[in-house]
């Protein structure tokens, strides 16, 4: 199985996270990531947002074809997640995805989260294909509209429900 995916060299948030990719190919993935303070709650333990992004990192690696795109790519229809025990810094996280079942456009995956050999999190994903048109829609959203030139906005820091721009005045 190759542990190159076309899908991971966009991906800002699977490289911030410090994902690895053990295995991937078609239906099948299983991906590391190494728990870092930054990853924490409150209680020091995992964030359950973090979990949740590195399963669903799994899922769509296991169900995108690692070759890439021809006319069509799978997209999340839905997900469930199932916490079961917590984590630890230091710890590595490692997420095995499997596809379950397939009919027409339509797949289930099930991804299973463990430290340490203890299972941390059952994730199940809802899988559709639909027409690829990444390309298109990225091309879209990173040209601004005719007659608009396009540059950076005011800096806006939001704190509790509520915007500042530079000077501090709220809008």
């Amino acid at each position: 199985m190759s542990q190159d995916h076309f899908l991971l060299a966009g991906d800002h948030a699977s490289r911030w996270l410090g994902i690895e990719v053990e295995q991937v190919g078609e239906g099948h993935a299983r991906i590391t990531m190494l728990l870092r303070e930054d990853m924490l709650n409150g209680f020091g333990m995992a964030h359950g947002g973090m979990i949740f992004a590195f399963a669903d990192t799994c899922f769509a690696l296991a169900s995108n074809d690692p070759a890439g795109p021809k006319d069509t790519i799978t997209v999340g229809a839905g997900v469930d997640i199932n916490y079961v025990s917590s984590a630890r810094q230091g710890q590595v996280l490692v997420a095995e995805g499997s596809l379950r079942a397939h009919t027409g456009r339509s797949g289930i995956y099930d991804v299973q989260v463990t430290a340490d050999d203890v299972l941390v999190a059952e994730f199940r994903g809802r899988a559709r294909t639909i027409p690829h048109r990444l390309q298109e829609r990225s091309a879209q959203i990173c040209t601004a509209p005719r007659g608009v030139e396009a540059g950076p906005g005011p800096e806006v820091d939001v704190v509790v429900g509520s915007a500042r721009d530079d000077a501090g005045a709220r809008r």
